[in-house]
Formats: C-alpha cells, structure tokens, sequence
C-alpha cells in the first residue's frame, strides 16, 4: 500500500471514529408505541403519561402536565404566569392558543424610569410592580374545554395531591430552589413556602404546599374563576396593592385567553407550525431558516466553519428584525408577510460577507435589507397523533420573586420583556423597539417558540424550550441537527449549542460549541465569541423513528428526547 493510500486510510478510520464517538455521546430517545410526554420535571411527565394510559388526548395531559409543574417545577412551572400553546391534531387542524400575560390597565410607557429618565435597576424585575396580568389558568381551562376530552377534576388532581401531600425533593430540585433563596427571605410569603424555618430545604425532605393545594381546590371546583374571582382573586389585587403593584380585580376580570392562527413556513419539505405575535418565536425561527435554506448546509457538514458562520450571521440579521418589528397585535401591525418571505430571505443573504462576520452596530431596522433563561417547555404526542407543544413562564427564574399571600402562587415578572426605554436592554439582553412599548392592556413581546414539524400533513416532530432570548436560536439548531446533519434527536438535543441576537455583538458558545481550528477561522473572519448563558431544557418528541427517515425500533412510534442540561426533566410514554 502506498503512503497515500495508508494516510487516506488512517484519515477513514479516524472518521469513523470520530462518528462512533459522537454516536456514543449520546443516549438513545426513549422509545415508546403509543404516546410520549416531555418534561422539565420527572413527576410532570408521569402525570402526563398517566392522563394518555386513562383515555385522555394530547391537550388533557397538557393541561395536567401544566396544573402540575406549578407544584413541583415553581422556578417555571407556574399559576401566576403566561404562555403559548400549539397544537396539530391528527386531522391536521391546526392552531395556537396564546395565554400571554398582560400588562395592568394602570400601566404606563415610563413606570420604571426614575426622574433623569433612565430604567430603575430592579423596578421591572423584582417586586409586585414587575408583575403582569396572568393567563395560565384562563389559558388551561380554555385548552380543555375546547380541544380536551376529560373533566376539570380530573386534571388537576395530580396536582392537587402533589401540592397536598408533597413530594420528596431531589437534588436537582434543590439546585433549582438554591438559586433564588436570598429574595425568598425577602418576601415572607414565598420563605413560608420555599424556606424551612428560613433555611433552605435539603434533598430528601418533602415539600407541601397547602395554600397552592387550596388554590388548586378551588380551580378544580371553579375554573377560572376559582382562580381571578373569589378568595383567591381578591388575595392577588390585595397582595399587589400590599407589595406596591398595579393589578385590580378588573384586570382580573377582563383577561382572556385568544386564539389564533399560527404562524407556518417550508424548510427543506417539512412544514414548520409555530408561535404568531405576540412571540416573535415562530416569525424569526421562519425567518431564520428561510435564510439558511439557501445554503448548502448538509454538504458543508456539521460544525464546518462556513456552516457556522452562516447560521450566525442569519441569526445576527434575523434579530435585527426581532427587535424592531414585532408586538401584540392588538396594538400594532407586524409586518408578517414580508418577514416571512423567501424573497426577503434571499435579500439577506445577498448582504451575508460569506468570508466575513457582520458587526452589529452597522444594521438597523429601516436600513437595507431590514427596512420597512426563564421558562419551560413540554412537549406531547397521543396515540391518534395529536400533538400538543406548550411553552409557559414566569419569565425569570421564579419570576418576581414574590408570592401572592395565602394563595401558594409565584408572580411573574413578565413586565421586562416590554420596551422599558428605547436603546435600554432587558435581563435577556434583548434591545427592543417602539412596537413593544408598555401600554394598558398590551401583552409583551416574547421568543417563546412551541413548535410542531410536520410532512405530509402529519406531526413529525414535537418541540420547543426555555431560555429567553435563546430560545429561537436552540430551536433552529436542533432543527438542523435533525433535517441537514441527520442527527437522531436525543444528539439533536444534547449537542452544543451557540447564540447570537444582534446586540450585544459577542455570540454566546456553549463548551465544544467548536473546534479549536473552527474558532480560529471564525475568529479571522472577525466574529467575536462570548461566555455561555444559562442553559436550557428542550423537550422534543420525534415521529416514525429515532431520526427523520430512519427506522423504528420494533413497534415503537414515538420517541422522546429530554434535555440533559437541567437534571430534572424527563421522556417516557407507554
């Protein structure tokens, strides 16, 4: 054998290698005939399996699953928050369930700018004066009665005796509480319950929380008004007139829960369903990969510098627009029709330097060709094929960091996610525009992207996350992991993963995010690499088999992959 011929060999076997090793680095999807659930929380998910092996659909474990992580999941999982809600039903109906919290009607565009006009460290992040309307409750009771098939009682049942009887913390559990117990001895009503006699709880103690079992009690008799109207709707306007808040029983009163239609785009044959306004999620995540589309991203392979520099730099372009675009819709005109546009697109790649980083400050909204972490996630299949893909929040971790006394419920501070003051960033970092100013009655903006990928007419592919900022980005790129690289989708959801967004101008990379040679190249293409943020926990269902076009493993239909960074999640089925 020659020495070409032997180096060439060398270089085969060594790449072969490398793939057994990335095949290895991951676990297989949990695997399963007839439904699966995902979860950030190991207790959410068996109760979402559970409500699937009783008969329920994809939208009655939904609903359970979200009763249930506001008891064992409190940093995200929540009564006193918001969220979105996308389903596709086995008939390939389709819709989007948009359950946002709102601001009060004695909000104002200026309410957290002290006298020299400037934001109030704090003022929109912490505190009752950071707390918006909810919706998870109106939102729930909405889903079931609408598309659910099982009676109230029933859903929150498991969350009623979880509350009640409480459950043993684990861990992962504890790590989550530790995060926040210096504001929990702040605010008494949240050390009464997230504090043993003003310490921290240990791994191996059982947490009961019997004000969030009254207000569950009392939903499960009600429904939404067992929640905005009665003791436990006088308690919240009480509590935030204690705390120095704006929400009154009217706020109260007048929230809905709206439906919508969702927001749809092609990439590559798959039909991606996702979040309209007032998420920016599916708009950008369409607009996104509409760019990338155009490039040969599977022949460039997976990791390949050129490859990363473009998704960067679609990302870069993509945010500019996210930024500056997009509101509630009830208050402002998004422009999706030209945000959605292959054309336009094809325009931004045009002004994409293949061999050179873009720099931010050099792209604003109305210049060419722009003119004119916290939160959870689940994801789940039933066995007719209804699909249900939730993402809710209190938009930090455990939101405002109060409690409503009496009640057991967190508050959200969802108030951040407004344009507090123009060329002022959110905790996300976020820099956002006029359209998503704070007004009476005006839901913020949000990345919050639950997503269903179907072929055919038929779901393929369940997901979404947390993550703030972050979340349109780590869609994206699991959703390249599993059409262009041909990842299964555990290694979808377990590889590392990079975040740019317009400003600041720094591209957030995850540990092995790149290669030292690929970080060189990109680094001599001008881009600038910053620290990782807080990670995120994608929960993602994938149809047929392992991988997009591979093969089932016996009967199995459904598989789960849960995201390994948060230590607390959970894939099973039945």
């Amino acid at each position: 054998m020659h020495a070409a011929q032997c180096l060439r060999s060398l270089f085969a076997a060594a790449a072969v290698l490398v793939a057994m090793a990335v095949q290895a680095a991951s676990v297989a999807p949990v695997a399963a005939e007839n439904g699966m659930v995902v979860t950030a929380h190991r207790l959410a998910t068996q109760v979402g399996v559970d409500v699937l092996q009783r008969g329920g659909n994809a939208v009655d474990a939904a609903v359970a699953v979200g009763y249930a992580l506001a008891v064992v999941y409190p940093a995200a999982g929540n009564l006193g928050g918001g969220g979105f809600m996308t389903l596709q039903f086995a008939d390939g109906r389709r819709t989007f369930l948009d359950f946002r919290e709102k601001a009060p009607l004695a909000a104002t565009a200026d309410m957290y700018l002290g006298a020299d006009g400037q934001p109030v460290k704090g003022l929109s992040t912490r505190g009752h004066l950071a707390v918006g309307v909810p919706g998870t409750v109106s939102g729930l009771e909405f889903a079931r009665v609408k598309y659910g098939t099982m009676q109230r009682a029933a859903l929150v049942a498991p969350a009623l005796r979880l509350a009640r009887r409480g459950f043993v913390l684990e861990p992962g559990d504890i790590a989550m509480l530790a995060t926040a117990t210096d504001d929990f001895r702040k605010d008494p009503a949240s050390a009464a319950i997230f504090l043993r006699e003003g310490a921290p709880w240990s791994a191996g103690q059982r947490l009961v929380q019997k004000d969030l079992a009254r207000t569950l009690q009392r939903i499960a008799r009600h429904g939404s008004r067992g929640f905005y109207q009665g003791p436990v709707g006088e308690a919240l306007v009480a509590s935030s007139r204690a705390g120095g808040g704006l929400i009154t029983q009217t706020d109260l009163d007048r929230y809905a829960t709206r439906e919508l239609a969702p927001v749809e785009c092609d990439y590559r044959g798959y039909r991606i369903v996702s979040a309209p306004p007032p998420s920016a999620g599916g708009v950008i995540l369409c607009e996104l990969l509409n760019i990338l589309e155009g490039y040969p991203l599977q022949e460039l392979g997976y990791g390949a510098a050129q490859g990363v520099h473009y998704q960067i730099e679609a990302m870069r372009h993509a945010y500019v627009d996210r930024n500056s675009y997009l509101g509630d819709p009830d208050f402002v005109h998004n422009p999706l029709e030209r945000l959605l546009d292959k054309d336009y697109a094809a325009r931004i790649r045009a002004a994409i330097d293949p061999a050179r980083a873009g720099v931010s400050q050099d792209l604003r909204p109305g210049v060419a060709p722009h003119e004119g972490s916290n939160t959870t996630h689940y994801s789940i299949i039933d066995r007719e094929g209804n699909a249900a893909s939730v993402t809710y929040t209190l938009n930090d971790w455990f939101g405002a960091r109060v409690a409503a006394a009496g009640t057991g419920v967190l508050l959200n501070n969802e108030m951040d996610d407004f344009t507090i003051k123009l060329g002022a960033a959110n905790m996300y970092g976020l820099v956002q525009g006029e359209t998503n100013a704070i007004a009476p009655g005006k839901r913020p903006l949000s990345s919050m992207s639950p997503t269903i990928v179907s072929r055919d007419g038929k779901p393929v592919l369940v997901l979404g996350t947390p993550g703030g900022s972050r979340i349109i980005t780590v869609t994206a790129l699991v959703l390249l992991n599993l059409i262009d690289y041909g990842m299964t989708v555990q290694e979808a959801v377990d590889a590392p993963r990079f975040h740019q967004q317009w400003q600041p101008e720094a591209t957030n990379l995850e540990p092995f995010a790149l290669s030292p040679d690929t970080r060189q190249i990109l680094l001599g293409m001008g881009h600038r690499f910053g620290a990782p943020q807080p990670a995120n926990h994608l929960a993602a269902i994938l149809v047929g088999a392992p991988s997009l076009g591979g093969k089932p493993v016996g009967s199995n239909r459904y598989y789960g992959a849960n995201d390994p960074r948060r230590n607390t999640g959970l894939a099973a089925g039945y």
